[in-house]
């Protein structure tokens, strides 16, 4: 299942280190960020204060492509966290990117999915929530590392087929030379295209000992994360990965979640909600999300959250914000494209 998470996100210990030698000292970073400079002492932090460090980061450097690959390439391996060095020390590429997509789990708030098809692989970062997404810069280090990973672990010089960003990355042409290919902005999603027989190659970094060490822990502390997950939180992603044409029901997302629809009631209640307000949220959230990208009619919009039909959607829409779709989509899309 997909993660879901609390808010916290640990920083690795070499994260401040790596940076200072790029010339980046943390002070700096807390002052950009409007934080405290106590924040370069925690262990962990909220989804809001990581993006606002990342995006310091990119207002300090100045490009975000020339950040991306001085820290990319710049940072020690031996600085990995744990989960990161698991990765390094795989048996292959792929082994490496499928450690990777398990344990970013337990690294929020990116997650990847990987899709081997034909003579690609495809590597796509979304967020896990549609509330907060990314800076560019945070973007750019996590597909860009994907890559340095695979070039380190097996010792080539890999490239990438094909690189997507959804927002601008500054210089383009020096991320093309990084990655080897074209690199594509203003697109869809984010995206690493590889060349899939590049997963076959052993890694000559494979620590077969190591890895026997580092395994069980790493998969310990992961199951341990995902049996804390709210019960709310579980069925808010269950229904965003439903909803398309129809409306899924208790029932099925019950199953879904291996408990008896009595047990799940129960559940959802002790957390102050229940599956019909939930339901509602998710409609809300995802009918704001899709409206807000003007490549969707609005048609489209009704059916991708679920409604037979598009007089439904007006009614619901209207309760949540006062408005029709289309006057919502004209002032918060042409707000957005002004800011």
């Amino acid at each position: 299942m997909k993660d879901l998470t609390s808010d916290r996100i640990k920083i690795p210990l070499g994260f401040w280190a790596g940076l200072q030698h790029l010339g980046i000292y943390p002070h700096d970073i807390a002052r950009q960020a409007r934080l405290p400079l106590t924040i370069i002492t925690e262990s962990a932090v909220t989804t809001t204060q990581y993006f606002a460090i990342w995006q310091a980061y990119s207002d300090l450097v100045g490009d975000n492509a020339q950040g991306i690959i001085k820290l990319v390439t710049a940072f020690e391996t031996a600085k990995y966290p744990p989960s990161v060095l698991a990765t390094y020390h795989a048996r292959d590429y792929r082994d490496a990117l499928n450690r990777m997509v398990r344990y970013k789990q337990m690294c929020p708030p990116e997650s990847l999915h990987i899709t081997e098809e034909g003579e690609s692989c495809v590597i796509e970062l979304n967020w896990l929530t549609t509330e907060q997404t990314g800076p560019s810069m945070l973007v750019g280090i996590t597909l860009a590392y994907l890559l340095e990973l695979g070039r380190r672990g097996t010792g080539k010089p890999l490239t990438a087929r094909f690189v997507e960003f959804s927002q601008p990355m500054g210089d383009v042409q020096a991320l093309e030379a990084y990655f080897g290919c074209r690199v594509e902005v203003g697109a869809q999603s984010n995206r690493l295209i590889l060349d899939r027989r590049d997963l076959e190659r052993p890694f000559v970094s494979y620590n077969e000992e190591l890895l026997e060490m580092l395994t069980p822990v790493l998969d310990q502390t992961l199951d341990e994360q995902q049996r804390r997950r709210s019960v709310t939180e579980m069925v808010k992603w269950i229904l965003k990965r439903s909803l398309t044409g129809g409306r899924p029901d208790i029932h099925t997302v019950a199953k879904e979640l291996g408990m008896s629809e009595r047990t799940l009631q129960r559940q959802l209640t002790e957390e102050n909600t229940s599956f019909q307000q939930l339901l509602t949220q998710v409609r809300h959230e995802q009918a704001r999300e899709y409206l807000a990208d003007p490549t969707f009619e609005i048609k489209e919009v009704a059916f991708l959250i679920g409604y037979e039909d598009q007089n439904s959607f007006y009614r619901a829409f209207r309760m949540w914000e006062g408005d029709t779709p289309s006057n919502w989509r004209a002032a918060n899309v042409t707000f957005a494209a002004e800011k």
